[in-house]
């Protein structure tokens, strides 16, 4: 029996972090229902993880990766983001909605700075490698 081939999946990265929106439907009275496909996401998903009971103020991340994408929800509260590129290009971003997610390309610096309550989803394009991260700002900065 012959099969088909997978279909080719064709992403959008970038070299930019930017807004994703994600579709659902609801009311208040029921609760809300939020779907992120693979069509949705800019890159095959190879990791889920998520970060709960962040003490208000306390800033996480600090690092950029040589190889992973990832998009970051707030799927309660609101967390600050802070993204900055090689070149010195800064972008924040206010997340406070779970029907939107925020792209980080490869080789972008980033923190978060969480209010209380808040709970974050990230959505990654590789397996955990402590060799992918970077976590000293002048060696991620240097040419």
């Amino acid at each position: 029996m012959i099969r088909n081939p997978a279909p080719i999946l064709k992403f959008m990265s970038a070299d930019r972090p930017y807004s994703i929106e994600f579709s659902g439907h609801g009311v208040r009275e029921e609760g809300f229902l939020y779907v992120a496909e693979q069509g949705d996401i800019p890159f095959l998903v190879r990791r889920t993880f998520w970060t709960v009971n962040t003490p208000a103020t306390v800033v996480r991340g600090g690092h950029a990766h040589h190889k992973t994408e990832m998009v970051l929800i707030a799927l309660q509260g609101t967390i600050i983001l802070h993204v900055e590129d090689k070149a010195g290009t800064q972008w924040q971003f206010k997340l406070d909605r779970p029907d939107t997610g925020i792209y980080i390309p490869v080789m972008h610096w980033h923190t978060m700075v969480y209010e209380d309550q808040a709970v974050q989803l990230v959505l990654a394009s590789a397996d955990y490698e402590e060799q992918d991260y970077i976590r000293d700002f002048r060696a991620f900065k240097r040419p």
